[in-house]
């Protein structure tokens, strides 16, 4: 009754099947492995911040080898030497912690070497005073003279990340945290790469605590997607599987008929 498998015809499509089936195995596989890659990045960055060690100098993180913070290094605990810049200090809107809305109180730290360093000093709850000279009288102002500051290094912030915006906001105010945007409002000899977010912060701040850049812990919508890709493609697999023994099923029952007679006739 199954003879018909051996026709050329049957022939061709069972091996059209065949490889259908193992284009869609090795697809859905492959977005599998995709997926297991970004829960392993996610695992290793969370064991990283973790384990984050004894703060280093910021130059041993940021050198020339590895100018940018990258997810291997957010997180990480660094030192920063230098003086604030207490007459330039710039207050970041629209942050959240912990639920609630608040803004950031960052403080340029001046190195040795007339760069800088964009110090988060802490977050504040509610909107940012209209005043930049008042909001820092009410937080507490920067510490003068020579400091060491101890924080997390953070990535550069981007728009539409954790309430990052372009611009169109007053003097005294930053809308996201990156060296472009601090290189338009204060042009020193250069910025260091990323910000830190202090250990220690004043009466009246909390402190900021390591803000995982825009997709890059690993676990984002392309991970999950990954994930959905994987199951399409078993589905199609299983879907060409099911309709091959439903078209064998029917020639076989057609077969059969033949055999008994049971043609339609054809007027």
């Amino acid at each position: 009754m199954y003879r018909f498998l051996l026709t050329p015809r049957w022939l061709g499509g069972t091996a059209l099947a065949v490889a259908a089936v193992a284009v869609c195995v090795w697809l859905g596989s492959w977005q599998l492995g995709r997926f297991e890659d970004r829960v392993s990045t996610h695992q290793e960055t969370k064991q990283s911040l973790a384990a984050s060690g004894e703060a280093r100098p910021i130059d041993a993180l940021l050198g020339p080898a590895t100018p940018q913070v990258t997810t291997e290094t957010v997180g990480k605990s660094v030192t920063a030497s230098g003086e604030y810049d207490t007459e330039h200090q710039l207050l970041v809107p629209n942050r959240v912690l912990d639920g609630k809305q608040g803004y950031y109180v960052l403080t340029p730290l001046r190195t040795a070497d007339g760069h800088a360093v964009a110090v988060v000093r802490g977050w504040a709850p509610g909107n940012p005073p209209g005043d930049p000279s008042g909001a820092a009288h009410a937080v507490g102002p920067a510490p003068t003279g020579p400091v060491t500051v101890t924080g997390r290094l953070q990535a550069n912030e981007s728009v539409g990340s954790n309430g990052a915006v372009a611009g169109g906001l007053p003097a005294g105010q930053l809308g996201m945290i990156n060296r472009a945007s601090l290189l338009n409002v204060l042009e020193y000899d250069g910025w260091y790469d990323g910000w830190v977010s202090a250990d220690q912060v004043p009466a009246g701040l909390t402190a900021v605590p390591t803000v995982q850049p825009q997709g890059g812990d690993g676990l984002t919508l392309r991970a999950f997607q990954n994930l959905g890709y994987t199951l399409e493609w078993f589905v199609f697999g299983g879907f060409v599987v099911f309709m091959w023994f439903r078209l064998v099923r029917r020639e076989a029952e057609a077969e059969q008929d033949r055999a008994l007679g049971l043609d339609p006739v054809l007027d």
